[in-house]
């Protein structure tokens, strides 16, 4: 039985292709949107003001 390819000619395909650069994101990481989201839903069941613009620094990080 033949084997699926010889490995002189492994990558030769993937190593040629050309690079590109990646589309920069629009939106927010899933996990950061999420806890933003949940900072907002907090502040408003305590009754804080939120403010229009919440920046990252302003959302409590977990304790290790």
């Amino acid at each position: 039985m033949p084997t699926h390819g010889s490995m002189t000619k492994a990558g030769k395909v993937r190593n040629s292709t050309p690079k590109i650069p990646p589309r920069p994101r629009r939106n927010l990481v899933p996990r950061v949107r999420n806890r933003r989201e949940f900072w907002i839903r907090e502040r408003k069941a305590q009754g804080l003001p939120v403010p229009t613009v919440v920046p990252p620094s302003s959302v409590p990080r977990k304790k290790k």
